[in-house]
């Protein structure tokens, strides 16, 4: 069996070995790929050309040229493989080896295309000393990394060990016979041991690469999910600390609702008090029955600090009890119109709004017999609530603290909602409030 029988076996090895890296090239398109393809595609023209008669100066040209272009290639691999820009001075090294080898490769093409000195015994002279000078270069690569931990580079230190037996073999048959005996048996071919050591080196550096790729794939997935777990973290301490926020909102909030509230209590009683002073003079019947009915009133009273929120039909409830306090004292000298819509009986508003704005209607105009004063509650299509009294000033001024109106305006900026609006129309004083609607139900206490 000869040479030339076996070589088409190593270039369909080698075709195959291509065709895998391109595939691969296209996929994910990484630097180390192209060189790979690149290399590859050197050492397959290198073994095509072996099958094409040609003039031997032509044809060791031919060698040469790519030969040492797959060494070029080989050792911009080891660049990769090696993580060599972690080892600068072996990089520029490396980086020198392979200026050297373009430098030989000029001169070498000048020998072969323009001089007839490639036939003179002292050009194979001169060959060896390059030969043995590449060796030397693979064996220093094998003698650095050939305890390294990595195994990409381990997988290319055992490529390169391939190359390197191989090629000292090549080196050994070219010495002892320059000339190439076409009909030699496979074994005495130097190109034999040429291509066995190529394809090892490509199947340990497709293996480095398949190896580092998935490495690669292996980490960024760690860190994809250390990342996501981060993010995860940050976002939970993110929400915790919004809630906390909230929290802290929404307990100031309810600080500040419940002082609010608070200023009603002493409000309300120092008018009650006033009106019960003035009927235990008046009537002693009357004043024992509004004691009765300003105790229920200020049970409610009592229970609203406990809410921020109460039902329009619960403060509908309470104020028809406050206006019979107002009607035992006034008589017929006030009346009172409500006017609700049913659909609006579960809308919210703060507690005590009702009896405040009464309170104020009360206070601030003239209530006698001859001009009753009128107050009417009532709703509009838009979830606004209407309380309004007719016009009739006292003509003294009053004394006020101001708790009324203000008291309502600040309870409302608190829950983030529209202000009440305060006006008067055709002889009219009316104060318009929107009216609040639950997404969930509010569990009350209601009025009895």
């Amino acid at each position: 069996m000869t040479y030339e029988a076996l070589s088409p076996l190593f270039l369909g090895m080698v075709l195959a070995m291509l065709l895998t890296n391109t595939v691969q090239w296209f996929m994910y398109r990484e630097r180390i790929y192209g060189i790979y393809s690149l290399y590859t595609i050197t050492w397959a023209i290198y073994f095509t050309i072996n099958h094409f008669d040609q003039p031997l100066n032509i044809a060791n040209f031919e060698k040469l040229l790519l030969s040492y272009s797959g060494y070029i290639l080989y050792l911009e691999l080891a660049k990769i493989f090696l993580n060599l820009r972690e080892r600068p001075r072996f990089l520029r090294w490396v980086t020198v080896v392979q200026g050297l080898l373009v430098g030989y490769c000029v001169i070498k093409t000048y020998i072969y295309l323009f001089t007839d000195f490639w036939q003179s015994p002292v050009h194979q002279i001169m060959l060896q000393p390059v030969r043995f000078a590449l060796l030397g270069v693979g064996s220093y690569i094998v003698y650095s990394f050939f305890r390294s931990t990595d195994m990409v580079a381990r997988f290319f230190v055992a490529g390169t060990a391939s190359l390197l037996l191989n090629h000292s073999i090549t080196t050994l048959l070219l010495l002892k016979s320059p000339a190439l005996n076409q009909q030699s048996l496979f074994w005495q071919h130097p190109d034999l041991y040429v291509q066995t050591g190529v394809v090892l080196d490509l199947i340990f550096f497709a293996l480095g690469i398949s190896y580092r790729h998935r490495r690669e794939a292996v980490n960024k997935a760690v860190v994809e999910k250390d990342l996501e777990r981060e993010r995860e973290q940050r976002r939970r301490e993110y929400l915790e600390a919004d809630l906390a926020l909230q929290r802290m909102h929404q307990e100031k909030t309810e600080m500040q609702m419940r002082a609010l509230q608070s200023q009603i209590n002493p409000h309300f009683l120092f008018n009650g008090l006033n009106t019960l002073s003035s009927l235990i003079d008046e009537d002693p019947n009357q004043a024992g029955e509004f004691v009765n009915e300003l105790s229920k009133v200020y049970r409610y009273l009592l229970r609203s600090n406990e809410h921020e929120l109460t039902t329009l039909s619960i403060e509908l409830r309470f104020i028809s009890s406050y206006f019979h306090l107002l009607k035992t004292r006034f008589g017929c000298s006030v009346s009172l119109d409500i006017d609700v819509d049913e659909a609006y009986q579960e809308a919210l508003l703060p507690p005590l709004t009702l009896q405040l704005l009464v309170e104020n209607a009360v206070k601030h105009n003239v209530v006698i017999a001859q001009k009753p004063l009128k107050i009417r509650i009532r709703t509009t299509p838009d979830n606004v609530l209407i309380v309004e009294n007719s016009l009739q000033r006292k003509t003294l001024r009053v004394e006020s603290n101001g708790v009324g109106l203000s008291n309502i305006a600040v309870k409302y900026q608190l829950l983030n909602q529209q202000q009440p609006v305060i006006q008067e129309h055709e002889g009219w004083f009316q104060v318009k409030l929107p009216l609040l609607f639950a997404a969930q139900p509010v569990s009350l206490k209601e009025f009895s």
